[in-house]
């Protein structure tokens, strides 16, 4: 879709409701900035603000905003051959149900019509600090440790139907954090008769969830209802911020961490050390500091490639081997938090969580040319875990997007995406490139981090299924949505571009 951006800034000077608007989905999309690293739920009713001032806007304006790039195509092929996989679904019920999840799309059309350069660089700083605060969180609940360490359970205790052991630690009981075994008495006791209390445990190192046990009369008339000794905490165990899924936390830290980097190097290039460059310094040091404490393989390999095209792209001579020095010394520090906080042997892939992922991953392979065109459908394993051949009770995806997408929407869904990662680096490269030379230092950082932030994004998809994690894929399509408003931005502000550029994202 086109629009004249210039035509759409005049009206919205002139109506009081389109300025309304655009400060209303403004506001929306700080929000949505603040909340991201930390609550979905948060960040949804942003985006929900969001929708609503962009509407209002565009009655007002007969301007959507919406700008045609070259990633509309293989985008709009993907959602299409989505809805038809979910149509001819081994599940179709669930496949169709699911549908929703492919709505995290529109940020991106909403983000590139509302941005503007200023707001752009006031979203990309509110997101670092909050991912920032995630992380000073995560320091703090490291030092104040998690749950109770079970040192015992007797043969008559509920979390024996849990298949809890000596060493594992119980955090959550019933979706609510517990630090002592009082607690967890206390909790029991006041659960209602006939309630499943399920129950979240840290074993080896590993975040299981457990469906838990039923209360009853019996159970609540125990002086010691858990059946359980244990005094300590555990601190050892992976960081997640304020939310409890690490991998999410560590997939949204990795991206932050690029685009303050970018933002740092963009600063050193063209002012020097100034206070600019010291404060995304000192916010990528962090960052990456929380991105090793999540103990996430794949996350630190991604960090180390993204910093690394950052680097490349934007340092010479001795600050680029400094700054490679500084990666490692990041990624060296991640493996140690590998090597303290999950099982043995899992630096070196020889763990049972590895063999499993391994494992499940090559069952879903093999079941690809059963359905090569529009795949099993989106979550119809659920209904068929263990007659499809996967081991275990535990569901899960395949811990590849690409691999996932093939086996759920079918090998032409997985095609179209490559298409989308592809037309995506090209955009956010070239656009990194036409600005370096620009003397806008921010714009250039927040690219020249997004040029990382992608290069990151794509490693751990081939090892992660990053891209079916709403929040992880909210934040791809605003960042995507931000570089495209950025190259717009730069066009009313009389930014040379190339040709080859002008051929990625085109304006009526």
């Amino acid at each position: 879709m086109h629009t004249d951006l210039s035509n759409q800034s005049a009206h919205t000077t002139r109506s009081p409701i389109a300025r309304f608007g655009q400060s209303t989905a403004t506001l929306g999309l700080a929000l949505y900035a603040a909340f991201a690293p930390h609550s979905i739920a948060a960040a949804e009713i942003s985006l929900l603000i969001v929708g609503i001032g962009w509407l209002l806007r565009t009655i007002a304006t007969s301007k959507t905003g919406l700008i045609h790039t070259r990633l509309d195509l293989p985008i709009w092929l993907f959602l299409l051959w989505t809805v038809t996989s979910s149509l001819l679904s081994t599940e179709p019920r669930i496949s169709i149900a699911k549908l929703q999840s492919t709505c995290v799309v529109f940020l991106f059309y909403l983000t590139q019509a509302v941005v503007s350069r200023r707001t752009a660089v006031l979203l990309v700083c509110v997101m670092i600090a909050s991912g920032v605060a995630g992380t000073a969180y995560s320091f703090y609940d490291l030092l104040r440790g998690r749950g109770v360490v079970v040192e015992s359970i007797s043969n008559i205790s509920p979390f024996r139907e849990t298949e809890i052991q000596p060493n594992d630690t119980i955090w959550r009981l019933g979706g609510q954090r517990v630090y002592s075994k009082q607690e967890i008495d206390d909790l029991i006791k006041r659960t209602d008769e006939g309630t499943r209390l399920a129950v979240s445990v840290i074993s080896h190192g590993e975040h299981v969830e457990r469906p838990g046990f039923l209360v009853n009369s019996h159970l609540k008339s125990l002086a010691d209802p858990s059946g359980i000794t244990g005094s300590q905490r555990n601190h050892y165990f992976r960081a997640s911020g304020f939310t409890r899924h690490y991998e999410t936390f560590s997939e949204i830290l990795q991206i932050l961490v690029q685009l303050s980097l970018g933002l740092a190097l963009a600063n050193l290039q063209n002012h020097g050390p100034n206070l600019r460059f010291r404060i995304a310094s000192a916010a990528a040091l962090l960052l990456a500091i929380g991105v090793g404490l999540t103990a996430m393989r794949s996350a630190l390999v991604a960090l180390a490639i993204g910093a690394g095209v950052i680097v490349i792209r934007s340092t010479k001579g001795t600050m680029r081997i400094f700054a490679t020095a500084a990666v490692g010394l990041l990624v060296g520090f991640g493996g140690f938090v590998v090597w303290q906080t999950r099982a043995p042997n899992a630096l070196k892939l020889e763990d049972a969580s590895s063999s499993l992922r391994l494992n499940v991953a090559r069952i879903g392979l093999s079941r690809i040319p059963l359905h090569p065109l529009f795949g099993h459908g989106m979550d119809a394993v659920r209904n068929h875990w263990t007659e499809w051949g996967f081991p275990g009770r535990d569901m899960m995806h395949l811990h590849s997007t690409p691999l996932q997408i093939a086996f759920e929407r079918g090998i032409p869904a997985a095609i179209f995406w490559f298409w989308i990662m592809i037309a995506s680096w090209l955009l956010v490269s070239h656009t990194e490139e036409v600005t370096r030379d620009s003397g806008d230092t921010n714009i250039h950082g927040i690219l020249l981090g997004a040029t990382g932030a992608l290069a990151g994004f794509f490693v751990s998809s081939l090892v992660n299924y990053n891209f079916g994690d709403g929040e992880v894929a909210l934040l791809f399509w605003w960042l995507l949505g931000v570089v495209v408003g950025l190259h717009l931005a730069s066009r009313l502000t009389n930014f040379s571009l190339s040709d080859a550029n002008d051929k990625l994202l085109t304006r009526g």
